[in-house]
C-alpha cells in the first residue's frame, strides 16, 4: 500500500487550518488517515507548527511520499535531517550518539534562526507601528492647523459683520440724530402759512346789510290811491232825480 504525508484541511472559510497526517495515496484529501502526525497553522507569522518528529522521520524511512508542502514542514521541523542521519546510522557511517550530537546541534542552530526572524518580525511590526503612529500624529496635526484656520476665518468673518453692524447702527443713529435736529426748523414754515388770516374776507361778505334795501320797498304806501277811489261817493245823483 502507497501511503503519503500531506495535510487534511480543517477550519472555517478563510481561516484554515491543517492537519499533518499519514494516509493512503488512493483517499481523499479529506478521507481516512492512517495516523496523525501534527497540525500546521499558516495564519500565524511564523506558522505554528507542532510535528511529532520522530514518527515522521520513521514514516519517511519506511517509505512513505510527502506531498510538497508536506516536505518543506518535515524539513523544516527536522524530520527529513533526522531520516537522513538514521539512515547513516543504519548504514553504519556514523554512531547513533553522534547522529544524535549532530541532530541536537540542527536544532539549536534552526532555533536561533528562527528566533532571529522572530525578533525582526517584532522589530519590523514595532517599526511599522512606530511610522503609522508618526504618520497619524501628522494628520491630525494638519487636520488641527486646518480646523484651526477655517475658526480663525469664521471668527473674522463674524468680527467684520459685526463691526458692520455696529458702524450701520452708528450712522443710523447719527442720521435719526441730524433728522431730529433738521425737522423743527422745516416745520416753522407753516407760520407763513397763517395766510388764513386773509381768510377773513368774508367780513366783506356783510354787503348783505346793503340788501336791506327791502325797506325801500315799502312803496306800497303810495299804493294807497286806493282810497281816492272812494268817487263812488259821487254816484248819489240818483237823489236829484
Amino acid at each position: 500500500m502507497a501511503t503519503k504525508i500531506r495535510l487534511q484541511r480543517h477550519g472555517r472559510k478563510k481561516r484554515a487550518f491543517f492537519h499533518i497526517v499519514v494516509a493512503d495515496s488512493r483517499s481523499p484529501r479529506d478521507g481516512k488517515f492512517i495516523e496523525k502526525l501534527g497540525s500546521y497553522n499558516p495564519i500565524t507569522n511564523p506558522a505554528t507548527i507542532v510535528l511529532n518528529v520522530d514518527r515522521a522521520a520513521q514514516w519517511l524511512i519506511d517509505g512513505a511520499q510527502p506531498t510538497d508542502t508536506a516536505a518543506a514542514i518535515l524539513s523544516y521541523k527536522g524530520a527529513s535531517m533526522k531520516k537522513h542521519l538514521q539512515v547513516g546510522v543504519n548504514k553504519g557511517a556514523i554512531t547513533q550518539e553522534e547522529a544524535d550530537k549532530r541532530f541536537a546541534a540542527w536544532l539549536e542552530e534552526k532555533a536561533a534562526r528562527i528566533d532571529a526572524k522572530k525578533s525582526n518580525l517584532s522589530s519590523a511590526a514595532q517599526k511599522l507601528k512606530a511610522e503609522g503612529l508618526a504618520q497619524e500624529s501628522k494628520r491630525r496635526a494638519a487636520v488641527e492647523a486646518k480646523i484651526a484656520a477655517k475658526v480663525a476665518e469664521a471668527e473674522a468673518a463674524a468680527n467684520a459683520v459685526e463691526e458692520t453692524a455696529e458702524v450701520a447702527a452708528e450712522e443710523a443713529v447719527a442720521e435719526e440724530v441730524i433728522a431730529t435736529e433738521e425737522a423743527p426748523a422745516a416745520e416753522e414754515v407753516p407760520a407763513a402759512e397763517e395766510a388764513p388770516a386773509a381768510e377773513e374776507a368774508p367780513a366783506a361778505e356783510e354787503a348783505p346789510a346793503a340788501e336791506e334795501a327791502p325797506a325801500a320797498e315799502e312803496a306800497p304806501a303810495a299804493d294807497e290811491a286806493p282810497a281816492a277811489e272812494e268817487a263812488p261817493a259821487a254816484e248819489e245823483a240818483p237823489a236829484a232825480e
